[in-house]
């Protein structure tokens, strides 16, 4: 809940500082960062250098230019800082006028093993947010990394099993199969209303639609939206099911299930509205249904639909395609190889970072278990 803040009887504005190293952006980020835009009025987002990441954490996946690009399109972010210091201090707060520090309530420490935010929570400058249960970087990257797991491949049933040998890939709009289950992610109405502009568009609009897998959404995904949302006021992104992104994509794709994608896109700026299970083909119905002005797509090859067809022959046939050239060449194909060619660093990374967490979780439990044997032998005097 937003506070109110008053100086000379007005109401002062409320800025709120949130630091972090934003690796492979997710909806996980996109939540705290919303979650912290609530509790005042302007938001500051402070994104470390490639260099401190590397020192406390080992190395990120996307270079810390693509990364501060990436914060800059959440539509909750008001201001971005380059190169924030790994641990927060007060001088960085007060450099930027933030009245407090807002963080989720995960463990985040230095090299060291010392707590980022501890200067900032000793002087009660510092606020947590709940962390977004089932996503996080280093869950994506294990994603990438457990190379072996078997997805959308059992027989005629489209679905995919995790290295625990549960059910992890998406439930979608399209499937039936008794097969078919979710991430640790539970979607609900809630949340994608909480991330929704939840504004249709105006008569006067000019709307534009695309559609593809959006899968790990990054740099490439937001150069392109961000020149398809210029050629009109309305962008209107479908995004394909699972099994349909499976089909042209193959492999282990998509690394991400169908309702990540839906929250990892709406939390883009550019972004007006996500159509979730978009049918493959772009169709007159289609285009009718959303008022649809114009069609656009990138320069990544286009695969027919399974009856042999353009997917975009409709609009291409009544002059309403447009191309566009986004001037970026990153996929979501070479995400994946970068983690798999560093593949034995972001293998230290993630056990690294694991260790670091039940190490300290260890020590809070033992300090909290040796404060109860105090308070009892203290009644028992």
């Amino acid at each position: 809940m937003q506070e109110d803040i008053k100086v000379n009887g007005h109401k002062k504005t409320v800025k709120v500082w949130c630091d972090g190293c934003y690796d492979m952006v997710h909806f996980g980020h996109a939540n705290s960062l919303r979650q912290a835009k609530a509790l005042g009025d302007y938001l500051v987002v402070g994104v470390h250098t490639d260099e401190e990441i590397s020192k406390h954490k080992g190395p990120p996946v996307f270079n810390e230019e693509e990364r501060y690009k990436m914060v800059r399109a959440i539509k909750w972010v008001d201001e971005v800082v380059e190169a924030a210091p790994y641990v927060t201090t007060l001088e960085t707060m007060d450099t930027y006028e933030c009245d407090f520090c807002v963080h989720g309530d995960d463990i985040t420490m230095t090299a060291d093993g010392v707590d980022t935010y501890h200067q900032v929570k000793a002087a009660k400058r510092y606020k947590e947010v709940q962390r977004t249960a089932g996503v996080s970087t280093t869950d994506l990257v294990g994603r990438m990394l457990l190379l072996t797991r078997n997805h959308f491949r059992q027989g005629q049933y489209e679905y995919s099993v995790d290295s625990d040998h549960s059910s992890s890939m998406g439930l979608d709009s399209s499937a039936r199969s008794p097969w078919t289950g979710c991430s640790q992610f539970l979607p609900t109405t809630q949340k994608i209303i909480q991330f929704s502009d939840g504004r249709p568009p105006l008569p006067t609009d000019r709307v534009v639609y695309v559609a593809g897998a959006f899968d790990l959404f990054h740099v490439g995904h937001l150069d392109f939206l961000e020149k398809a949302r210029r050629l009109g006021d309305y962008l209107i992104v479908g995004l394909h099911t699972d099994p349909t992104v499976n089909r042209y994509k193959g492999s282990n794709y998509p690394i991400m299930n169908l309702h990540e994608r839906v929250l990892s896109v709406l939390a883009c700026r550019y972004v007006s509205e996500v159509v979730i299970g978009a049918p493959y083909s772009v169709t007159k119905d289609l285009m009718e249904h959303f008022g649809v002005h114009a069609v656009a797509h990138g320069s990544t090859p286009v695969a027919p639909d399974e009856d042999g067809r353009d997917p975009f022959l409709y609009p291409k046939a009544i002059g309403k395609f447009i191309s566009v050239e986004s001037g970026n060449d990153m996929t979501t194909e070479k995400i994946v190889e970068r983690i798999i060619r560093n593949r034995l660093e972001f293998e230290a990374r993630n056990l690294k970072k694991e260790k670091k967490e039940m190490d300290l979780i260890r020590a809070i439990e033992a300090q909290k278990s040796g404060s109860c044997k105090g308070d009892v032998l203290k009644m028992s005097a």
